[in-house]
């Protein structure tokens, strides 16, 4: 694939309006629609069902697709094992030349997407059509799909009736839609009626029996199946399973996830070849047996399977619900993904069929909110092989230089950040403060400050007011807390860091404090680099291991997720390391956590009257990377003199992720303004978080809005309260 401008095309689609609307109109009704259809549903207890099946099934994978190959056989059906799409197109065309076959319908297949069928076809003088409606009227267009389940998701019924009239060549008006489905129905009818070959996809395949399964809307599936003379069914590996009543499994959720319906229209299984009537050449009337041409398409799904990770996608039912709550893909939409598949799972089903060089040029793309992680039927951990996928690729590549020499010469140098360059930033900043934010910066710099204020850098790091701050350690602790700043608490909110050391001294907590701990690895990490990770991990486990503390304490969700999870995990293989690595992880613990639980014991815990009102906004690696969220609630319930009004979409992502919100401006301030109007819309005067990167983006939101509306960690208010 060639080199794309990347942040051109998502600037272009932030332009879209009419796709801007629909996705975020979609976006906000999805998770309410989804949840009706689950109504009382054990959801968890259908997911991890669905999850253990596919887990299963890929283990055996083999096994699955000679024993699903030899049932068809009896039936009938020929079976042809493809191991790339060319081998797919080489094959149809001679079963097409052979059997004379001119035109072809087809149902939506996003694997014939894939290797780009279509394209074949038409360079080899077969008249092809897409017959599902939006497949239909995008290839009028010469587009791809922007969604697996509804690819002209983008469009409205404006558009729509445009491509009717290119099509058609007649008036089509856009307001009446159930005119537009009836013309497309006369149109496709005789396209059914002439076609010589059908062509399906498969939601899935059955082993033990041959049948596989179509679930549509539309019905345009069984005619494809029953209509022409020939039918053509494309499956990938990942789609099949053992039996019959692992497909009610798929049933119960892909339906439900997918269009938010407990069963779509059409719920077809095909299990082989069938009578066929039609009129030969001689206009002649001929009985026959359908042919049923059953093509298992490879194209690095196989090598996927045997890969403990990668595997993991074989757990996707193509149901896109990750794209319905993705909040990258309800901005830019599905095409600047670059190929067939979009969003996080779009990435990963790229990066495995189309190579890491193809995955690389859009791996941005996943902020790692982890929001997709809550809804996947299958419970793909989609960020997590993403993460994989960026390593695999660096291992191969190496790291992109700058970032590279940005990490070790700057956040993991502390020396060098400390002296050097923090002081020389302090005196810079200087003429653009005011209060706690820069508001504008001059020249090249004036694109940070265009959509949010800037917090300034601490005049006073908080590794400089240590020492006076440790004086205070009550004389007989209860426990002996190492605190792990990282690098926002340390050099940006110092007051905040200095509130968690007081309010963890209000409990009787010795605190101290490592100065030879560095940055957690997060920002090298997150770009593929397991190396430069893992040595700043030692770094950080030999640090802490001197303080013989009983807890390692962060305020940082992220830094915390990193220590308590990542560290374990670039270890694993590492027997010295890993040992090292356990001890440290298994006493790393989040602050509103740690509070909450020693407010608990000493009945603290408790409701307190109302008083200012404050919203929280749940931050991503603390809700879905940690599992925090009732800790933080309950700290603020019990705290006197403020009342907690919870905010819309409260656990949606800021739009910070790290560097993101730095190198993808445009895409990050619209999701910075959407939290905003939400923090606004409670008549809040504060508003809490738990994190110091949504505190860097929601404050620097709230005061380049002028909104007078304050930005606390939650320390910062259970200091002040002491």
């Amino acid at each position: 694939m060639a080199e794309r401008n990347l942040k051109q095309e998502i600037q272009a689609k932030l332009k879209d309006d009419i796709m801007q609307g629909a996705l975020s109109k979609f976006a906000e009704q999805y998770p309410g629609s989804r949840l009706n259809a689950y109504k009382g549903q054990d959801i968890e207890g259908l997911r991890e069902s669905l999850r253990a099946m596919k887990h299963d099934a890929v283990q055996h994978i083999n096994q699955l697709a000679d024993e699903f190959e030899a049932s068809l056989k009896k039936r009938g059906a020929h079976v042809f094992r493809a191991k790339d799409g060319d081998a797919v197109k080489e094959y149809l065309i001679r079963i097409c030349k052979e059997n004379n076959v001119k035109r072809v319908v087809k149902s939506k297949s996003m694997a014939s997407e894939e290797i780009h069928l279509n394209e074949c076809f038409g360079d080899h003088n077969i008249r092809v059509k897409e017959t599902d409606l939006g497949e239909w009227m995008i290839a009028i267009k010469g587009q791809k799909p922007s969604h697996m389940v509804m690819p002209a998701i983008h469009l409205n019924r404006y558009q729509c009736a445009e491509m009717f009239e290119q099509e058609l060549h007649i008036d089509v008006p856009g307001e009446d839609i159930p005119n537009m489905i009836q013309l497309a129905r006369k149109n496709l009818r005789q396209e059914f009626l002439q076609a010589d070959m059908g062509i399906t996809g498969a939601n899935f395949g059955i082993a033990e029996n041959g049948a596989i399964g179509l679930v549509t809307n539309e019905g345009n599936a069984r005619l494809v199946t029953t209509l022409p003379r020939i039918h053509v069914v494309l499956i990938g590996y990942e789609k099949l399973i053992p039996t019959t009543e692992d497909a009610a499994k798929i049933l119960r959720l892909l339906p439900r996830n997918g269009t938010c319906q407990r069963m779509t229209s059409y719920m077809t299984m095909v299990d082989g070849p069938t009578k066929v009537i039609y009129k030969n050449d001689q206009g002649k009337v001929v009985e026959e047996d359908r042919k049923q041409y059953v093509i298992i398409l490879d194209n690095g799904r196989l090598e996927a399977a045997k890969d403990p990770v990668f595997q993991q996608a074989y757990q996707c039912v193509r149901c896109a619900s990750c794209l319905n709550v993705c909040p990258i893909w309800t901005l830019v939409g599905g095409h600047v993904y670059g190929h067939i598949y979009s969003g996080g799972i779009g990435a990963i089903l790229t990066g495995l069929f189309n190579g890491v060089e193809t995955f690389a040029q859009f791996s941005d793309l996943c902020i790692g909110c982890r929001k997709c992680t809550t809804v996947c039927p299958g419970k793909i951990p989609i960020p997590d092989i993403i993460d994989e996928l960026r390593s695999r690729y660096v291992q191969k590549h190496g790291a992109p230089g700058m970032d590279k020499t940005m990490f070790n010469m700057v956040l993991n140098d502390r020396g060098l950040f400390h002296k050097l360059l923090l002081k020389a930033g302090a005196i810079g900043q200087a003429p653009f403060k005011k209060g706690k934010f820069i508001r504008h910066l001059p020249l090249f710099m004036e694109e940070m400050t265009k959509g949010r204020s800037l917090p300034t850098i601490a005049s006073e790091p908080f590794r400089d007011r240590v020492e006076r701050l440790m004086k205070k350690n009550p004389s007989k602790p209860k426990k002996k807390v190492a605190y792990f700043s990282g690098c926002n608490m340390d050099f940006v909110f110092a007051d905040t860091s200095e509130n968690v050391v007081k309010v963890l001294q209000s409990l009787g907590m010795e605190v101290v404090y490592p100065m030879e701990q560095a940055c957690c690895g997060k920002p090298i990490l997150g770009i593929g680099d397991r190396e430069a990770g893992k040595e700043t991990a030692k770094k950080n486990i030999a640090a802490f291991e001197k303080t013989g503390a009983d807890v390692i304490l962060s305020a940082c969700p992220t830094c915390t997720e990193t220590l308590e999870e990542t560290y374990m995990k670039l270890f694993e293989n590492d027997p010295e390391w890993k040992a090292r690595a356990r001890a440290f992880c298994s006493k790393v613990c989040e602050f509103s956590k740690f509070v909450a639980q020693e407010y608990e014991k000493t009945g603290r815990l408790t409701h307190a009257r109302g008083g200012e009102k404050v919203t929280y906004h749940d931050s991503c690696h603390m809700k879905r990377g940690l599992g925090i969220y009732e800790e933080p609630r309950a700290l603020i319930d019990a705290t006197p003199g403020v009342e907690l009004v919870e905010m819309h979409n409260c656990d949606k992502c800021c739009g910070m992720a790290g560097s993101f919100g730095m190198k993808y401006q445009e895409v990050s301030i619209p999701m910075l303004n959407e939290k905003v109007k939400n923090i606004k819309d409670t008549g809040a005067t504060t508003a809490v978080v738990a994190c110091p990167a949504c505190m860097m983006q929601i404050g620097g939101g709230l005061d380049k809005a002028d909104t007078g509306i304050q930005t606390k960690h939650i320390a910062d208010l259970l200091a002040e309260k002491l």
